[in-house]
Protein backbone atom coordinates (compact mmCIF):
# COMPACT_ATOMS: atom_id res chain seq x y z
CA UNK A 1 0.00 0.00 0.00
CA UNK A 2 2.93 2.43 0.84
CA UNK A 3 4.53 1.73 -2.68
CA UNK A 4 0.88 2.38 -4.36
CA UNK A 5 0.73 5.35 -2.34
CA UNK A 6 4.28 7.09 -3.26
CA UNK A 7 3.80 6.03 -6.94
CA UNK A 8 0.30 7.72 -6.68
CA UNK A 9 1.95 11.21 -5.43
CA UNK A 10 4.89 10.67 -7.67
CA UNK A 11 2.73 10.74 -10.86
CA UNK A 12 0.55 13.31 -9.69
CA UNK A 13 3.20 15.88 -9.28
CA UNK A 14 4.45 15.10 -12.43
CA UNK A 15 0.83 14.85 -14.10
CA UNK A 16 0.62 18.83 -12.87
CA UNK A 17 3.41 19.20 -15.80
CA UNK A 18 0.82 18.21 -18.62
CA UNK A 19 -2.12 20.50 -16.69
CA UNK A 20 -0.05 23.46 -16.82
CA UNK A 21 0.40 22.84 -20.42
CA UNK A 22 -3.64 22.12 -21.24
CA UNK A 23 -5.12 24.80 -18.85
CA UNK A 24 -6.20 22.53 -16.58
CA UNK A 25 -6.39 22.91 -12.98
CA UNK A 26 -4.46 20.65 -10.59
CA UNK A 27 -7.48 19.64 -8.56
CA UNK A 28 -9.05 18.22 -12.14
CA UNK A 29 -5.75 16.23 -12.18
CA UNK A 30 -5.59 14.86 -8.40
CA UNK A 31 -9.06 13.37 -8.92
CA UNK A 32 -8.74 12.22 -12.45
CA UNK A 33 -5.62 10.22 -10.80
CA UNK A 34 -7.46 9.29 -8.29
CA UNK A 35 -10.15 7.78 -10.41
CA UNK A 36 -8.22 5.55 -12.54
CA UNK A 37 -6.52 3.48 -10.27
CA UNK A 38 -9.61 3.15 -7.71
CA UNK A 39 -12.02 0.45 -7.30
CA UNK A 40 -13.77 0.72 -10.29
CA UNK A 41 -11.28 1.84 -13.10
CA UNK A 42 -7.75 0.02 -12.80
CA UNK A 43 -8.48 -1.23 -8.95
CA UNK A 44 -4.72 -0.74 -8.07
CA UNK A 45 -6.29 0.79 -4.56
CA UNK A 46 -9.79 -0.62 -2.86
CA UNK A 47 -10.85 2.65 -0.70
CA UNK A 48 -14.58 3.23 0.29
CA UNK A 49 -14.36 4.20 3.75
CA UNK A 50 -16.81 7.59 3.79
CA UNK A 51 -16.10 8.10 7.65
CA UNK A 52 -12.44 7.79 7.23
CA UNK A 53 -12.49 10.21 4.10
CA UNK A 54 -14.27 12.45 6.66
CA UNK A 55 -11.84 12.19 9.79
CA UNK A 56 -8.67 12.54 7.36
CA UNK A 57 -10.74 15.41 5.49
CA UNK A 58 -11.15 17.49 8.73
CA UNK A 59 -7.29 17.43 8.91
CA UNK A 60 -6.31 18.04 5.56
CA UNK A 61 -8.48 20.77 5.36
CA UNK A 62 -7.15 22.52 9.00
CA UNK A 63 -3.73 23.24 6.83
CA UNK A 64 -4.86 24.10 4.00
CA UNK A 65 -7.63 26.89 5.56
CA UNK A 66 -4.41 28.22 7.93
CA UNK A 67 -2.07 28.60 5.19
CA UNK A 68 -5.07 30.71 3.06
CA UNK A 69 -5.68 32.78 6.10
CA UNK A 70 -1.57 33.08 6.58
CA UNK A 71 -1.25 34.41 2.87
CA UNK A 72 -4.25 36.63 2.68
CA UNK A 73 -3.26 39.85 3.24
CA UNK A 74 -4.91 42.23 6.37
CA UNK A 75 -5.31 44.86 3.02
CA UNK A 76 -7.69 42.33 1.06
CA UNK A 77 -9.53 41.01 3.85
CA UNK A 78 -10.62 44.97 4.89
CA UNK A 79 -11.48 45.47 1.41
CA UNK A 80 -13.81 42.09 1.47
CA UNK A 81 -14.97 41.56 4.46
CA UNK A 82 -18.33 42.32 4.62
CA UNK A 83 -19.79 40.63 0.75
CA UNK A 84 -17.48 37.67 1.61
CA UNK A 85 -18.91 37.33 4.85
CA UNK A 86 -22.55 37.85 3.61
CA UNK A 87 -21.86 35.47 1.37
CA UNK A 88 -20.28 32.89 3.63
CA UNK A 89 -24.16 33.46 5.76
CA UNK A 90 -27.17 34.18 3.74
CA UNK A 91 -25.44 33.21 0.89
CA UNK A 92 -25.22 29.80 1.89
CA UNK A 93 -28.86 29.95 3.44
CA UNK A 94 -29.91 31.77 -0.05
CA UNK A 95 -28.26 28.88 -2.30
CA UNK A 96 -29.40 26.13 -0.07
CA UNK A 97 -33.02 27.15 -0.55
CA UNK A 98 -33.33 27.97 -3.91
CA UNK A 99 -31.74 24.89 -4.75
CA UNK A 100 -33.87 22.98 -1.95
CA UNK A 101 -37.24 24.66 -3.90
CA UNK A 102 -35.79 22.96 -7.29
CA UNK A 103 -35.23 20.32 -6.27
CA UNK A 104 -38.76 19.60 -5.03
CA UNK A 105 -40.66 21.44 -7.59
CA UNK A 106 -38.85 19.70 -10.62
CA UNK A 107 -37.57 16.31 -9.18
CA UNK A 108 -40.80 15.82 -6.78
CA UNK A 109 -38.47 15.10 -3.75
CA UNK A 110 -39.82 15.58 -0.48
CA UNK A 111 -39.47 18.93 0.82
CA UNK A 112 -36.99 18.31 3.73
CA UNK A 113 -35.01 15.92 1.68
CA UNK A 114 -35.05 18.49 -1.01
CA UNK A 115 -33.65 21.35 1.74
CA UNK A 116 -31.00 18.76 2.67
CA UNK A 117 -29.59 18.06 -0.40
CA UNK A 118 -29.68 22.14 -0.66
CA UNK A 119 -28.22 22.28 2.65
CA UNK A 120 -25.31 19.92 1.93
CA UNK A 121 -24.20 21.30 -1.05
CA UNK A 122 -24.66 25.01 -0.40
CA UNK A 123 -20.81 25.51 0.64
CA UNK A 124 -17.88 26.27 -1.94
CA UNK A 125 -14.93 24.33 -1.25
CA UNK A 126 -11.81 26.66 0.28
CA UNK A 127 -9.20 23.84 -0.85
CA UNK A 128 -10.88 23.92 -4.78
CA UNK A 129 -10.83 27.81 -4.48
CA UNK A 130 -7.38 27.95 -2.93
CA UNK A 131 -5.86 25.98 -5.49
CA UNK A 132 -7.33 27.82 -8.63
CA UNK A 133 -7.10 31.27 -7.66
CA UNK A 134 -3.14 30.59 -6.73
CA UNK A 135 -2.98 29.13 -9.75
CA UNK A 136 -3.89 31.86 -11.65
CA UNK A 137 -4.02 35.53 -11.28
CA UNK A 138 -7.71 36.47 -10.78
CA UNK A 139 -7.93 40.32 -9.62
CA UNK A 140 -7.16 40.65 -6.25
CA UNK A 141 -10.65 41.50 -4.92
CA UNK A 142 -12.59 39.13 -6.48
CA UNK A 143 -9.43 36.38 -5.49
CA UNK A 144 -9.92 37.61 -1.68
CA UNK A 145 -14.03 37.42 -1.65
CA UNK A 146 -14.18 34.04 -2.79
CA UNK A 147 -10.56 32.48 -0.37
CA UNK A 148 -12.39 34.31 2.53
CA UNK A 149 -16.19 33.01 1.66
CA UNK A 150 -14.84 29.85 1.04
CA UNK A 151 -12.65 29.77 4.05
CA UNK A 152 -15.81 30.66 6.55
CA UNK A 153 -19.11 29.03 5.54
CA UNK A 154 -18.83 25.95 6.17
CA UNK A 155 -20.44 26.01 9.73
CA UNK A 156 -24.03 27.85 8.03
CA UNK A 157 -23.80 24.57 5.69
CA UNK A 158 -22.48 21.98 8.66
CA UNK A 159 -25.93 23.48 10.96
CA UNK A 160 -28.72 23.82 7.88
CA UNK A 161 -27.35 19.80 7.15
CA UNK A 162 -27.66 18.98 10.72
CA UNK A 163 -31.04 20.83 11.15
CA UNK A 164 -32.82 19.57 8.27
CA UNK A 165 -31.39 15.74 9.47
CA UNK A 166 -32.88 17.07 13.03
CA UNK A 167 -36.35 17.46 11.42
CA UNK A 168 -36.69 14.32 9.49
CA UNK A 169 -35.49 12.42 13.02
CA UNK A 170 -37.50 13.82 15.27
CA UNK A 171 -34.19 15.71 17.13
CA UNK A 172 -34.14 19.24 15.43
CA UNK A 173 -33.21 22.27 17.84
CA UNK A 174 -35.20 25.17 17.89
CA UNK A 175 -34.37 28.38 15.80
CA UNK A 176 -33.47 29.78 18.70
CA UNK A 177 -31.10 27.29 19.21
CA UNK A 178 -30.00 27.43 15.03
CA UNK A 179 -28.84 31.32 15.91
CA UNK A 180 -27.12 30.71 18.88
CA UNK A 181 -24.74 27.86 17.42
CA UNK A 182 -24.41 30.08 13.99
CA UNK A 183 -23.33 32.82 16.49
CA UNK A 184 -21.29 31.16 18.72
CA UNK A 185 -19.73 29.50 16.13
CA UNK A 186 -18.38 32.38 14.73
CA UNK A 187 -17.32 34.81 16.80
CA UNK A 188 -15.84 31.46 18.99
CA UNK A 189 -13.79 30.69 16.48
CA UNK A 190 -12.83 34.25 14.98
CA UNK A 191 -11.54 35.01 19.21
CA UNK A 192 -9.71 31.83 19.17
CA UNK A 193 -8.05 32.32 15.97
CA UNK A 194 -7.27 35.85 17.69
CA UNK A 195 -5.65 34.42 20.68
CA UNK A 196 -4.09 31.61 19.46
CA UNK A 197 -1.93 33.88 17.10
CA UNK A 198 -0.75 35.89 19.95
CA UNK A 199 0.13 32.85 21.96
CA UNK A 200 2.06 31.38 18.70
CA UNK A 201 3.63 34.76 18.04
CA UNK A 202 4.91 34.56 21.51
CA UNK A 203 5.89 30.97 21.17
CA UNK A 204 8.48 31.85 18.07
CA UNK A 205 9.92 34.88 19.44
CA UNK A 206 10.85 32.98 22.41
CA UNK A 207 11.93 29.38 20.94
CA UNK A 208 15.94 30.45 20.36
CA UNK A 209 16.76 27.67 18.92
CA UNK A 210 19.36 27.15 16.24
CA UNK A 211 17.43 24.03 14.71
CA UNK A 212 15.26 25.76 12.04
CA UNK A 213 13.18 22.35 11.67
CA UNK A 214 12.05 22.91 15.80
CA UNK A 215 10.17 26.15 14.18
CA UNK A 216 8.78 24.00 11.48
CA UNK A 217 7.02 21.29 14.20
CA UNK A 218 6.28 24.76 16.30
CA UNK A 219 3.98 26.00 13.39
CA UNK A 220 1.84 22.72 13.31
CA UNK A 221 1.92 22.64 16.74
CA UNK A 222 0.32 25.59 17.21
CA UNK A 223 -1.90 24.84 14.35
CA UNK A 224 -3.39 21.77 16.16
CA UNK A 225 -3.28 23.90 19.05
CA UNK A 226 -5.75 26.63 17.54
CA UNK A 227 -8.25 23.83 15.88
CA UNK A 228 -8.51 21.83 19.07
CA UNK A 229 -9.11 24.63 21.48
CA UNK A 230 -12.06 25.86 19.43
CA UNK A 231 -13.14 22.54 18.98
CA UNK A 232 -12.76 21.85 23.07
CA UNK A 233 -15.40 25.26 23.56
CA UNK A 234 -17.24 23.70 20.46
CA UNK A 235 -16.44 26.96 18.02
CA UNK A 236 -15.79 26.56 14.65
CA UNK A 237 -12.14 25.24 14.21
CA UNK A 238 -11.92 25.77 10.72
CA UNK A 239 -12.88 29.57 11.02
CA UNK A 240 -10.23 29.59 13.94
CA UNK A 241 -7.30 28.60 12.16
CA UNK A 242 -7.95 30.41 9.04
CA UNK A 243 -8.52 33.85 11.36
CA UNK A 244 -5.38 32.38 13.40
CA UNK A 245 -3.44 32.33 10.09
CA UNK A 246 -4.25 35.87 8.91
CA UNK A 247 -3.03 37.11 11.72
CA UNK A 248 0.09 35.19 12.43
CA UNK A 249 0.77 36.08 8.59
CA UNK A 250 0.33 39.62 8.80
CA UNK A 251 2.68 40.01 11.68
CA UNK A 252 6.68 39.60 12.08
CA UNK A 253 8.22 36.70 13.77
CA UNK A 254 11.32 34.42 14.00
CA UNK A 255 11.53 32.53 10.79
CA UNK A 256 8.58 33.55 9.60
CA UNK A 257 10.21 33.07 5.77
CA UNK A 258 11.05 29.05 6.41
CA UNK A 259 7.82 28.76 8.31
CA UNK A 260 6.03 30.34 5.11
CA UNK A 261 8.39 27.77 2.74
CA UNK A 262 6.82 25.45 4.60
CA UNK A 263 3.79 26.05 4.88
CA UNK A 264 3.49 26.29 1.29
CA UNK A 265 4.86 22.63 1.15
CA UNK A 266 2.69 21.15 3.52
CA UNK A 267 -0.86 22.88 2.01
CA UNK A 268 0.16 21.26 -1.55
CA UNK A 269 0.31 18.03 -0.25
CA UNK A 270 -2.68 18.56 1.81
CA UNK A 271 -4.99 19.59 -1.16
CA UNK A 272 -3.27 16.90 -3.12
CA UNK A 273 -3.63 14.22 -0.84
CA UNK A 274 -7.44 15.63 -0.22
CA UNK A 275 -8.83 15.68 -3.75
CA UNK A 276 -6.38 12.29 -4.38
CA UNK A 277 -8.75 10.25 -1.52
CA UNK A 278 -12.10 11.52 -2.89
CA UNK A 279 -11.15 10.35 -6.63
CA UNK A 280 -10.32 6.95 -5.09
CA UNK A 281 -13.89 7.18 -2.65
CA UNK A 282 -15.61 7.44 -6.16
CA UNK A 283 -17.54 4.12 -7.57
CA UNK A 284 -18.57 5.11 -11.39
CA UNK A 285 -20.66 1.96 -11.37
CA UNK A 286 -23.00 3.63 -8.78
CA UNK A 287 -23.53 6.45 -10.98
CA UNK A 288 -25.18 4.68 -13.14
CA UNK A 289 -28.35 4.81 -11.07
CA UNK A 290 -28.27 8.28 -10.22
CA UNK A 291 -26.16 10.36 -12.77
CA UNK A 292 -29.37 11.75 -14.32
CA UNK A 293 -30.51 13.31 -10.92
CA UNK A 294 -26.78 13.97 -9.84
CA UNK A 295 -26.57 15.99 -12.91
CA UNK A 296 -29.94 17.78 -12.83
CA UNK A 297 -29.14 19.13 -9.37
CA UNK A 298 -25.55 20.29 -10.67
CA UNK A 299 -26.84 22.59 -13.20
CA UNK A 300 -29.76 23.72 -10.72
CA UNK A 301 -26.77 24.74 -8.26
CA UNK A 302 -24.64 26.25 -10.34
CA UNK A 303 -27.01 27.67 -13.56
CA UNK A 304 -29.70 28.91 -10.66
CA UNK A 305 -28.91 28.68 -7.10
CA UNK A 306 -25.83 30.24 -6.83
CA UNK A 307 -26.73 32.87 -9.63
CA UNK A 308 -29.56 34.27 -7.69
CA UNK A 309 -28.10 34.10 -4.10
CA UNK A 310 -25.04 36.30 -5.49
CA UNK A 311 -26.62 38.89 -7.82
CA UNK A 312 -29.16 39.38 -5.12
CA UNK A 313 -26.50 39.51 -1.85
CA UNK A 314 -23.65 41.48 -3.53
CA UNK A 315 -26.27 44.32 -4.64
CA UNK A 316 -25.19 46.67 -1.37
CA UNK A 317 -21.61 46.36 -2.39
CA UNK A 318 -19.58 47.34 -5.66
CA UNK A 319 -19.51 44.48 -8.14
CA UNK A 320 -20.05 44.56 -11.57
CA UNK A 321 -22.27 42.42 -13.64
CA UNK A 322 -18.75 40.91 -15.14
CA UNK A 323 -18.00 40.19 -11.14
CA UNK A 324 -21.20 38.86 -9.73
CA UNK A 325 -20.72 36.53 -12.68
CA UNK A 326 -17.88 35.17 -12.20
CA UNK A 327 -18.38 35.20 -8.56
CA UNK A 328 -21.31 32.79 -9.33
CA UNK A 329 -19.08 30.70 -11.73
CA UNK A 330 -17.00 30.21 -8.74
CA UNK A 331 -19.02 28.56 -6.17
CA UNK A 332 -17.03 25.22 -6.89
CA UNK A 333 -17.78 22.14 -4.58
CA UNK A 334 -15.51 19.85 -2.91
CA UNK A 335 -14.65 18.13 -0.12
CA UNK A 336 -16.95 19.69 2.99
CA UNK A 337 -20.24 19.16 0.79
CA UNK A 338 -18.68 15.02 0.07
CA UNK A 339 -18.38 15.21 4.01
CA UNK A 340 -21.68 16.13 4.65
CA UNK A 341 -22.94 13.86 2.20
CA UNK A 342 -22.14 10.93 4.65
CA UNK A 343 -24.60 12.20 7.37
CA UNK A 344 -27.71 11.08 5.90
CA UNK A 345 -26.43 7.66 5.92
CA UNK A 346 -24.35 8.39 9.92
CA UNK A 347 -27.90 8.84 10.93
CA UNK A 348 -29.59 6.44 9.97
CA UNK A 349 -31.60 8.09 7.07
CA UNK A 350 -33.98 5.46 4.75
CA UNK A 351 -32.26 7.52 1.33
CA UNK A 352 -28.72 7.99 3.08
CA UNK A 353 -26.86 6.16 0.84
CA UNK A 354 -28.30 7.68 -2.70
CA UNK A 355 -28.08 11.18 -1.14
CA UNK A 356 -24.35 10.35 -0.81
CA UNK A 357 -24.14 8.85 -4.17
CA UNK A 358 -26.22 11.83 -6.04
CA UNK A 359 -24.04 14.49 -3.97
CA UNK A 360 -20.86 13.21 -4.66
CA UNK A 361 -21.73 13.07 -8.32
CA UNK A 362 -22.92 16.52 -8.44
CA UNK A 363 -19.74 17.53 -6.71
CA UNK A 364 -17.26 16.04 -9.59
CA UNK A 365 -19.59 17.66 -12.40
CA UNK A 366 -18.92 21.16 -10.22
CA UNK A 367 -15.11 19.83 -10.31
CA UNK A 368 -14.40 19.31 -13.45
CA UNK A 369 -16.79 22.45 -15.33
CA UNK A 370 -16.35 24.95 -12.85
CA UNK A 371 -12.73 24.11 -11.65
CA UNK A 372 -11.68 23.47 -15.30
CA UNK A 373 -12.46 26.63 -16.37
CA UNK A 374 -12.28 29.59 -13.57
CA UNK A 375 -9.21 30.64 -14.89
CA UNK A 376 -10.41 30.75 -18.37
CA UNK A 377 -13.38 32.26 -17.81
CA UNK A 378 -11.63 35.14 -15.66
CA UNK A 379 -8.94 35.74 -18.76
CA UNK A 380 -12.46 35.95 -21.07
CA UNK A 381 -13.87 38.45 -18.66
CA UNK A 382 -10.95 40.48 -18.09
CA UNK A 383 -10.43 40.05 -14.40
CA UNK A 384 -6.75 38.88 -14.18
CA UNK A 385 -3.98 40.82 -13.05
CA UNK A 386 -0.97 40.91 -14.47
CA UNK A 387 1.63 37.77 -13.32
CA UNK A 388 4.73 38.71 -12.07
CA UNK A 389 7.90 37.21 -12.20
CA UNK A 390 9.01 34.31 -10.04
CA UNK A 391 12.13 33.53 -9.12
CA UNK A 392 13.33 30.26 -9.20
CA UNK A 393 15.62 30.78 -6.57
CA UNK A 394 14.94 31.29 -2.63
CA UNK A 395 17.22 33.35 -0.08
CA UNK A 396 15.88 33.37 3.45
CA UNK A 397 17.81 35.19 6.74
CA UNK A 398 17.90 32.44 8.98
CA UNK A 399 17.28 34.28 12.18
CA UNK A 400 17.15 32.22 16.07
CA UNK A 401 15.95 35.58 17.51
CA UNK A 402 14.03 39.15 16.63
CA UNK A 403 15.96 41.06 14.59
CA UNK A 404 15.12 44.66 12.88
CA UNK A 405 16.77 43.60 9.40
CA UNK A 406 15.11 40.99 7.04
CA UNK A 407 15.32 39.88 3.31
CA UNK A 408 12.99 41.31 0.90
CA UNK A 409 12.13 40.39 -3.01
CA UNK A 410 10.90 42.76 -5.47
CA UNK A 411 10.55 42.88 -9.45
CA UNK A 412 11.42 46.07 -11.57
CA UNK A 413 8.37 46.11 -14.01
CA UNK A 414 8.09 47.64 -17.01
CA UNK A 415 7.37 51.28 -16.66
CA UNK A 416 9.44 51.47 -13.59
CA UNK A 417 11.71 54.32 -12.76
CA UNK A 418 14.84 52.06 -12.17
CA UNK A 419 14.49 49.58 -15.43
CA UNK A 420 17.54 50.32 -16.99
CA UNK A 421 19.43 51.92 -14.48
CA UNK A 422 22.29 50.93 -13.17
CA UNK A 423 22.62 50.07 -9.74
CA UNK A 424 25.18 53.31 -8.79
CA UNK A 425 22.99 55.63 -10.53
CA UNK A 426 20.06 54.75 -8.09
CA UNK A 427 22.25 55.15 -4.90
CA UNK A 428 20.19 53.60 -2.14
CA UNK A 429 20.63 53.85 1.73
CA UNK A 430 23.94 52.89 3.13
CA UNK A 431 21.63 50.31 5.39
CA UNK A 432 20.38 48.70 2.20
CA UNK A 433 22.45 45.81 0.62
CA UNK A 434 20.86 44.31 -2.85
CA UNK A 435 22.35 40.98 -2.20
CA UNK A 436 21.36 39.02 -5.60
CA UNK A 437 19.73 39.59 -8.97
CA UNK A 438 17.75 36.83 -10.64
CA UNK A 439 17.47 37.48 -14.35
CA UNK A 440 16.08 34.57 -16.89
CA UNK A 441 16.26 32.06 -14.09
CA UNK A 442 19.77 33.24 -13.67
CA UNK A 443 21.48 34.75 -10.49
CA UNK A 444 23.63 37.74 -11.36
CA UNK A 445 26.36 39.27 -9.00
CA UNK A 446 24.89 43.04 -8.10
CA UNK A 447 27.71 45.00 -9.26
CA UNK A 448 27.28 48.76 -9.64
CA UNK A 449 27.71 48.61 -12.99
CA UNK A 450 24.71 46.08 -14.01
CA UNK A 451 22.01 47.73 -14.91
CA UNK A 452 17.97 46.84 -13.92
CA UNK A 453 15.96 45.41 -16.75
CA UNK A 454 12.14 45.00 -16.54
CA UNK A 455 11.53 41.32 -15.41
CA UNK A 456 14.93 41.36 -12.40
CA UNK A 457 14.56 40.61 -9.57
CA UNK A 458 15.90 41.74 -6.53
CA UNK A 459 16.88 39.78 -3.20
CA UNK A 460 17.60 43.03 -0.41
CA UNK A 461 18.80 42.90 2.63
CA UNK A 462 17.44 45.95 4.54
CA UNK A 463 16.16 46.98 7.79
CA UNK A 464 12.50 46.62 8.66
CA UNK A 465 11.81 50.21 9.23
CA UNK A 466 13.55 50.83 5.91
CA UNK A 467 11.26 48.03 3.90
CA UNK A 468 7.97 51.25 3.46
CA UNK A 469 10.67 53.30 2.91
CA UNK A 470 11.94 51.70 0.22
CA UNK A 471 8.60 50.43 -1.44
CA UNK A 472 7.84 54.75 -1.23
CA UNK A 473 11.25 55.35 -2.53
CA UNK A 474 10.66 53.07 -5.59
CA UNK A 475 6.68 53.64 -5.86
CA UNK A 476 6.87 54.21 -9.38
CA UNK A 477 9.46 51.37 -10.11
CA UNK A 478 9.51 48.37 -7.79
CA UNK A 479 6.88 46.23 -6.52
CA UNK A 480 7.30 43.78 -4.10
CA UNK A 481 6.60 40.33 -4.88
CA UNK A 482 6.89 39.26 -0.99
CA UNK A 483 7.16 40.34 2.24
CA UNK A 484 8.78 38.26 4.83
Amino acid sequence: MLLLFALLIIASLFATRISDKIGVPVLVVFLAVGLIVGSDVLGLIEFSDAKFTKQVADILLIFILFDGGFRTARSDLQLVAKPAITLATLGVAATAAVLGTCIHWIMDFDWMLSMLIGSIISSTDAAAVFMITRQNPIKRKLAATLSVESAANDPMAILLTLAFIGSLTGEGNSLFGFFSQLAWQFSGGILTGFFASKIAHFLFNHLHSENRGYFYVLIIGVILLGYGFADLIRANGIIAVFFMGYWLGNSDFVAKRGVSHFLEGISTFCNMALFLMLGLLAFPRNFAAIWKEGLLIAALMIFIARPIAIWILTMPFRYTAKEKFFLSWGGIKGAVPIVLATYPAAYGLEKGEAVFNIIFFAVLVSCLLQGSSLGKLAKRLKLTSPKSPSSPFSMELHAVKQSDIDMFEYVILESSYSANKSIQELKFDPNVVITSITRSGKILLPRGAVKLLPGDILFVLAPLSKHHELREFLSTGLEPVKNA
